[in-house]
């Protein structure tokens, strides 16, 4: 009975009719609208998709030109709006952020230009409230341990080792903590 499903049987019913076979070129706008309908993605990631799937090179370059021609594929828009949501929703600095961006396969020039939404002050404006977030989570441990906490979780995030010990001294002393980190080998900051 499953052979007649399939193929349609003897018995005179319709069953599953088999598609044609599909042109590369139909195979890779395929795949490209189905990933891009999930979320966007930049040309490197749809390129990388194609090709683990098979995709001759020249049938790929053709069909992510087309898309690009008619907005379906835009790294830029893809570089900005990556770097304001992560920024926001997760807390990443430009360095995180960047290295994000590239393994993504943006370009160099679209990726400093994403990052050029950030300024310094919003980046350390992110920092402090990251910081006073966590503060509560390590009251309680000593102050050696705390600071170690709160600018390690700065720095897996991206943040500069002098921006992040500055926010972590400057919170403790807002709570009323001394922070003295010429003690932990960070003098001068």
């Amino acid at each position: 009975m499953r052979e007649q499903e399939r193929g349609g049987g003897d018995d005179g019913r319709p069953g599953r009719q088999e598609l044609p076979p599909q042109t590369p070129e139909e195979q890779a706008r395929a795949i490209c609208l189905r990933l891009l309908t999930g979320m966007p993605r930049t040309r490197r990631q749809l390129a990388d998709a194609l090709d683990k799937r098979g995709i001759p090179e020249e049938v790929s370059q053709e069909v992510l030109s087309r898309f690009e021609e008619v907005g379906l594929i835009d790294d830029a828009a893809f570089a900005d709006a990556w770097v304001e949501s992560r920024h926001r929703g997760r807390g990443l600095a430009r360095r995180a952020l960047a290295q994000e961006l590239r393994t993504k396969g943006v370009h160099a020039s679209l990726v400093q230009e994403a990052l050029e939404q950030l300024d310094s002050e919003q980046e350390e404006q992110t920092a402090r409230e990251l910081v006073e977030r966590k503060l509560r989570s390590t009251r309680g441990l000593e102050r050696d341990k705390r600071i170690r906490r709160l600018a390690g979780m700065l720095a897996r995030k991206g943040y500069p080792e002098g921006m992040a010990l500055r926010v972590v001294r400057r919170a403790l002393e807002a709570e009323g903590e001394e922070a003295d980190l010429d003690d932990l080998g960070y003098p001068g900051i």
